[in-house]
């Protein structure tokens, strides 16, 4: 065989080994989370999105199909959908796939878990809607990627959080690894929008809600462990723009000074650091003018200027890109349970197909410190 026989051969073998790693992916749910899912899935090249699942009749199918990816329904309601093109029955995409990404409305993953997913075998993602405790758990494990990546290799049932528990860890997280023993507590008040960008039928109520015992602080010791000095709050307020933490970090030790504090975020993926957003509306509408991909950042945006240090306490606010934040730590996710890569290959995989170090910098640059 000559040389260039042997190179041939050579990129053959390479073709037919990266197709061989190539792994088939299904969608379950087009809501907000599911829809951006999909998006991104087509942007990775390691990935084939078997198509997305639709639970609904309405002409969102038609915009799906135009797009180019296949819509499947439950077998069950093929009758519902007989004036749509359908690729198939959910039942059937699960039978060709490697993993599926469970983005149906909260407290329907468990059972989709118990009469779609475990019969076949399947690996499955959940959304924030689901929980980690008591009979209708989804996972014995509630994933974030800055506090727990290494353990959930090889699982077959993991739990995303939602996105104020994802943002509470991509701060909490640097705090404890840069002051460790220092910190004696944390108290999260979260100030949470009422309804996502799209869910424009979703009437915004004059009134600022309350909510009692709310799940996100057992949601993120789920993570961060059970005896952190964790304590949370949560209202709701009448908007779409984001939500928002108040996070007072008190301290046992030597404190640290404000800038020493915003500088342990310059190398965390997902977190800008600004100066002159005057509002969460601000921050939105630049990632609109930017042209980000469904005007999402990705990331946790500190509002440098809002920072305090008082007595044994230093209060941030940080802004949180509500339904955005979740889609690349779904992707970190999907990465370790079918690939079960090392944190800075997924993480450097997960920046070729969202771009977060330039959303980054472009947030940086244009809030920067007058």
């Amino acid at each position: 065989m000559g040389k260039e026989q042997n190179a041939q051969q050579t990129n053959l073998n390479k073709w037919v080994a990266g197709m061989a790693c190539v792994k088939r992916v299904f969608v379950n749910g087009y809501g907000s989370i599911g829809n951006r899912i999909a998006s991104f899935l087509r942007d990775d090249p390691e990935i084939t999105l078997v198509g997305v699942g639709k639970h609904t009749p309405d002409e969102r199918i038609n915009t799906i199909k135009s797009s180019g990816v296949d819509v499947y329904i439950p077998e069950k309601n093929n009758d519902d959908f007989a004036q749509y093109d359908i690729a198939g029955t959910i039942e059937s995409a699960l039978d060709s796939c490697d993993l599926v990404i469970d983005a149906s409305p909260g407290g329907c993953g468990h059972k989709n878990k118990k009469n779609l997913y475990e019969p076949r075998g399947i690996r499955a993602i959940y959304q924030g809607g689901e929980s980690v405790r008591g009979p209708e758990a989804v996972s014995d494990v509630l994933f974030n990627s800055e506090s727990n990546y290494d353990t959930v290799a090889g699982k077959r049932h993991v739990m995303q959080g939602s996105c104020n528990v994802t943002g509470m860890g991509r701060i909490l997280e640097p705090l404890r690894a840069a002051f460790g023993d220092r910190l004696s507590r944390f108290d999260v008040t979260l100030v949470r929008r009422w309804a996502d960008i799209e869910q424009e039928d979703k009437q915004l109520v004059d009134t600022i809600e309350m909510t009692e015992n709310p799940h996100h602080g057992e949601d993120a010791k789920a993570y961060l462990g059970a005896d952190t000095p964790l304590y949370v709050r949560a209202v709701k307020v009448p908007t779409r723009q984001m939500h928002l933490h108040i996070l007072d970090v008190r301290f046992s030790g030597k404190m640290p000074e404000i800038p020493e504090v915003h500088a342990i975020y310059g190398n965390s993926p997902g977190v800008a650091v600004l100066w002159t957003a005057a509002g969460t509306r601000d921050v939105r509408e630049f990632a609109r003018t930017m042209g980000f991909h469904f005007t999402d950042t990705n990331m946790i945006h500190i509002h440098a200027n809002m920072t305090v240090s008082t007595g044994d306490t230093i209060q941030m606010m940080y802004s949180d890109d509500q339904t955005g934040i979740v889609i690349p730590e779904n992707h970190m996710l999907m990465q370790a349970m079918l690939f079960e890569r090392e944190y800075k290959e997924a993480r450097a995989h997960t920046e070729s197909v969202f771009g977060m170090a330039v959303k980054k910098q472009k947030l940086q640059e244009h809030f920067a410190k007058s």
